[in-house]
């Protein structure tokens, strides 16, 4: 199948796919914990049978069953030296389901998450995934499928990872759909915006969601997407939320109920739907009948001018808010930035980042040229640290194509490039780096003779750069042209100049524009008034965004007043807003003894931050220890650390984490920096852990599930509270639960399981632990347990995530923190 073939039958009609592969297989004998594509092997006839069914229901695709036969994943059954043959034995067992169904369908091969985590939260390379994805890609195409689907996807970055993997290894259409959790975000904080604007950009041929929820629960995220895409949508939803009923786990939703609330999700914009868990069959039969007569949505033609990192999109609207682009991660003139980067440390580039993040910069500019260091090696380190403290978006600012392309490559979002100028040969490598990883670029109109010496040159320069790039497929939403400011000093028309190329690509060209602010002051005295004026001036003509320094406060107030009498959508409410948060508090540098202090407009000293709970706060783990050796020098007693610094920090991150202030990545960095501390402090601890205080929790993963993100992150949430924390790991018997809780006299049993399949084995751990009369309490949680569901299994807590598990585990015991 080729694309133009998958976006013929996309247009024509709602296309309809499979539904639930893992349900219907339970019922049909598989056992819960063997290898789902091992037993189907053994058992090929139910796999037949059942995709010929969906295909004679009305699916016009159906996914092989090769959903984890990647090599990480068939490692853990010790298959990893059959991929080849499974993948292309799973396939034919697809194509012959198709044939008994009369050739009426499409075979898609079906690809999701390792289920290891990427680093820096994990210690998988990105080209490491990238090959284990190519592999299984490579083996999926020469056993014939017609398409790829990258499914049930929690992770933008190893969403990325896979589709690169499957466009460097084939031309086939590539469907992606991601699982969002009640809050409409993946596990790993990409909301449904962002999710479209990076991977439609990186060239999927469709998106959308799947898994965790009901039709109706799945409209908004639907809905969502539609507004910004410019690809179909695709719905795959559960039949409704899992239910308890006479000990088994079932849904509920009947098929007509499913298709009477798939015809919503066709409305609010997915034009291909189908099945996830608990779907049958019927289920399709009934949602293609229902769906048959309904027109596809309109697929809208209209970009959007978005950047995106991997929890957060800003929008470059020609007529929308004035957008700042942090400056400060640039180690030209800072002598203090660069002896940190040439000693390895990025502590000041993420004190920068959270800074500017603070002070109003919509985006951040990373350049790391300097003499020295390894440019590249360090762009990379830089680019996945500062994502991970801080949620802008990253312009990626560097003079060599090589350490762009590598930026671009690892960046899991939509960046910007600083820049594409008509200089040749960079032009002819830049602009397919640039279409290829789906960023967006500033457009520079210089060449290799140098500055344009007149307007008309330099506009001239813009339209070459232009006429190469809309070749390549660009289009003008992808394009940001710099205004190239010169000096007042030295032409007395500079701004003049400047604003001239402002107007005219803004009203004539409908292109927006940025500019580096602080130039055209270069050599006069007092130079943030020129610039504040120029600015207003340059805000007034249709500049779009400036590089500037965004602690430089009026400069910011005078963008926000400009937009202000503008009369820009909601800029009154934007300029309130920031004099009474910007205008009345501010936060200090830190001095010299590392402390940082609140500071109010009359200059009045807040408390101050301790540098330990600092660190804990900002995840750095690179100073904690030595902070938390300083605090010893002071005469500091290590319980004292952990109760005044170390706890008030992690719990201050769970507020934040529970707020959707923090996400998963940084929630896991403050966790692992107050590990490190607390490692650090545990020998001077001993005889306090001896007296027998510290309860004992037992955790593990359920019997027949191999997931354990969450899992991991509670145990080390735990541990960080002073808790005697045993993980059994994953795929654990009840017995070996039970026996290990009560042989180390556990206060809790902690259970996780991600799947609907394997959940009621929670509900065996609680009654085996019940009739061997464990006096130890049961905590449950995982991405599909509800706190009914712990109820109606006898559980005694539940917690929804890491951080809410300390309290419940608190309440349990009725512990302090």
């Amino acid at each position: 199948m080729t694309r133009d073939q998958l976006q013929n039958l996309m247009n024509s009609r709602i296309v309809v796919l499979d539904g639930a592969t893992g349900t219907n297989l339970l019922k049909a004998g598989m056992p819960v914990g063997v290898c789902p594509e091992l037993w189907i092997l053994e058992h090929p006839q139910v796999m037949i049978d059942l995709q010929a069914s969906y295909i004679e229901a009305g699916s016009h695709i159906v996914y092989a069953p090769t959903f984890t036969a990647n090599r990480i994943k068939l490692a853990e059954y010790g298959l990893e030296d059959r991929i080849e043959e499974m993948n292309k034995e799973l396939v034919a067992i697809s194509k012959k389901a198709v044939v008994k169904a009369g050739c009426r369908g499409y075979v898609a091969g079906d690809i999701t998450m390792t289920g290891k985590q990427l680093a820096p939260m994990g210690d998988l390379q990105l080209e490491e995934l990238i090959d284990v994805y190519k592999e299984q890609v490579g083996y999926l195409v020469e056993a014939g499928v017609d398409l790829l689907v990258i499914e049930t996807m929690m992770s933008l970055a190893e969403t990325r990872a896979a589709v690169i993997a499957a466009k460097e290894t084939c031309e086939l259409p590539i469907l992606v759909t991601l699982t969002f959790n009640e809050d409409g975000r993946t596990l790993f904080g990409t909301d449904a915006i962002t999710a479209v604007n990076v991977l439609q950009n990186l060239g999927v041929d469709a998106i959308g969601a799947n898994c965790s929820t009901g039709p109706e629960e799945m409209c908004k995220i639907i809905a969502e997407m539609k507004a910004y895409a410019n690809v179909p949508i695709i719905a795959k939803p559960n039949a409704g939320m899992p239910e308890l009923v006479d000990g088994k786990t079932v849904y509920a939703m009947t098929p007509d109920e499913f298709a009477e609330a798939g015809q919503l999700l066709i409305e609010a914009g997915a034009g291909i739907i189908g099945g996830c868990c608990g779907t049958t069959p019927e289920h399709i039969m009934a949602l293609a009948r229902c769906v048959k007569s309904m027109e596809p949505p309109m697929v809208s033609k209209q970009k959007c001018r978005l950047l995106s990192s991997e929890r957060k999109t800003v929008e470059l609207a020609l007529d929308g808010p004035f957008q700042v682009v942090g400056e400060r991660i640039n180690p030209t003139g800072k002598k203090k930035l660069q002896e940190e980067l040439r000693n390895g440390s990025l502590e000041l580039v993420l004190e920068m980042a959270e800074e500017q993040e603070e002070q109003g910069a919509a985006i951040l500019d990373i350049n790391m040229g300097m003499n020295g260091i390894d440019e590249k090696e360090m762009m990379l380190r830089a680019i996945q640290a500062v994502g991970n403290a801080v949620n802008l978006p990253l312009c990626i600012d560097s003079s060599h194509v090589d350490v762009i392309e590598a930026a671009l490559r690892n960046y899991p979002g939509r960046a910007l490039i600083n820049s594409i100028s008509f200089e040749q040969p960079k032009i002819d490598q830049l602009l397919p780096i640039a279409k290829k990883y789906g960023a967006m670029f500033i457009l520079l109109p210089l060449s290799e003779k140098g500055l344009p010496e007149t307007i008309e040159e330099k506009h001239g320069m813009i339209h070459a750069v232009l006429e190469r790039a809309y070749a390549l497929g660009f289009t003008k939403e992808d394009i940001v042209v710099d205004g190239l400011v010169a000096t007042v000093g030295a032409n007395k028309n500079a701004a003049i100049e400047t604003l001239q190329t402002i107007s005219y690509c803004k009203n004539q060209l409908e292109l927006p524009t940025i500019c580096g602010l602080s130039n055209i002051s270069f050599g006069l005295p007092e130079r943030i008034n020129v610039n504040a004026a120029f600015l207003t001036m340059a805000i007034a003509n249709g500049l779009t965004m400036a590089i500037a320094n965004p602690s430089q406060a009026m400069l910011l107030n005078a963008a926000y007043a400009s937009d202000l009498l503008l009369n820009k959508a909601e800029a009154d409410v934007r300029y309130i807003e920031r004099m009474s948060t910007h205008a009345t508090s501010v936060v200090v540098n830190a001095p010299a003894n590392g402390q940082a202090k609140s500071v109010d407009k009359d200059g009045n000293s807040g408390q101050p931050i301790n540098p330990v709970q600092e660190a804990v706060l900002k995840g750095n783990k690179e100073r904690i220890v030595e902070r938390v050796e300083a605090e010893l020098m002071q005469g500091k007693k290590p319980e004292k650390i952990i109760d005044d610094f170390l706890i008030p920090a992690i719990n201050e991150v769970g507020e934040l984490f529970n707020e959707k202030k923090y996400f998963l990545p940084q929630l896991i960095s403050s966790a692992e920096t107050m590990e490190k501390a607390i490692q650090y402090l545990e020998p001077k601890l001993e005889q306090k852990k001896n007296s027998g205080d510290m309860p004992t929790i037992v955790i593990a993963t359920v019997e027949g599930d191999i997931h354990d993100i969450g899992k991991n992150l509670v145990a080390l949430m735990l541990r960080n509270y002073g808790y005697r924390v045993l993980d059994l790991g994953k795929d654990v018997p009840k017995e070996e639960i039970v026996a290990t809780a009560e042989k180390e006299h556990a206060s809790i049993i902690a259970l996780s399981a991600l799947m609907t399949t394997t959940m009621m084995r929670m509900k065996d751990v609680v009654e085996y632990a019940k009739e061997q009369k464990s006096k130890a309490k049961v905590m449950i949680g995982g991405a599909v347990i509800t706190e009914s569901f712990a109820k109606e299994i006898g559980a005694d807590g539940y917690s929804k995530d890491a951080a809410e598990a300390v309290k419940v585990a608190e309440a349990l015991l009725k512990r302090k923190k």
